[in-house]
């Protein structure tokens, strides 16, 4: 079972139609997030990556919110790795903590934090570094235009692990707690019954996606209905009242 591919699953046939709008007015449809997904997939899949104790490959993510970076989640469990969101305020040494302790075979960072973000990854044996910005730059997309847009999603079992999302660390040191596929794909199947989720809703997307609720619990329940998304780049009172 991978996640990916139930929530492909449950895309519309009419793949031209719009999932995600944005703030700025660019417009993604479903196939486009079929293709981008396919093609970062497929980078993960070229570099050969290598997992730690058993897990599968971690790709950690240290970059604004953009519905590339969206795509790269997609394409972390479309690929058979396990994701690693981080909230993009971190410095050096909170990020260095949790570089340590995850031990990401990718990490992807904004192109502004790369001169920083080079010796960190180095320290902490990351084996490929890629850049990601708000605005679709940064050689993460520069490398995956190169690839195919087509790709199998790798086979899951539901308890292999889908994601790591560290706590809050409110009582010592933030730990990684590990998500498996079935974790995820549970939680969202039971938010849409209990939000009575209905295929003409639209889900009005402000939070940022580091966390539980702006990555997993948001897009999940309006990839696994197959209703669009209107993206917010950041919360403002008076453009989500519009």
């Amino acid at each position: 079972m991978n996640l990916f591919a139930a929530l492909r699953a449950a895309w519309p046939a009419t793949q031209t139609d719009t999932a995600i709008l944005t703030d700025t007015g660019l417009a993604y449809t479903w196939q486009d997030l079929d293709r981008a997904t396919a093609m970062l997939a497929n980078l993960l899949g070229s570099l050969k990556l290598h997992g730690t104790d058993g897990r599968p490959p971690v790709v950690a993510a240290h970059v604004d919110k953009s519905v590339e970076a969206l795509m790269l989640y997609l394409a972390t469990l479309r690929a058979g790795c396990a994701f690693l969101p981080l909230n993009p305020a971190y410095r050096a040494d909170e990020l260095n903590y949790f570089v340590n302790d995850a031990r990401p075979a990718v990490l992807v960072c904004r192109p502004a934090d790369q001169e920083w973000v080079i010796p960190l990854a180095a320290h902490g044996h990351v084996e490929h570094l890629f850049t990601l910005g708000s605005d679709r730059t940064g050689s993460l997309l520069a490398h995956a235009a190169h690839q195919d847009d087509q790709h199998e999603p790798v086979a899951r079992q539901p308890g292999d692990l889908a994601a790591i999302l560290y706590t809050s660390g409110t009582t010592g040191r933030s730990k990684g707690a590990m998500l498996s596929h079935h974790n995820l794909w549970s939680n969202a199947r039971t938010l849409l019954s209990l939000w009575d989720w209905r295929q003409d809703d639209c889900l009005l997307h402000a939070l940022p996606i580091f966390h539980i609720h702006g990555l997993f619990v948001a897009c999940h329940c309006a990839l696994l209905s197959g209703t669009p998304m209107r993206w917010l780049g950041a919360f403002d009172p008076a453009t989500v009242l519009r």
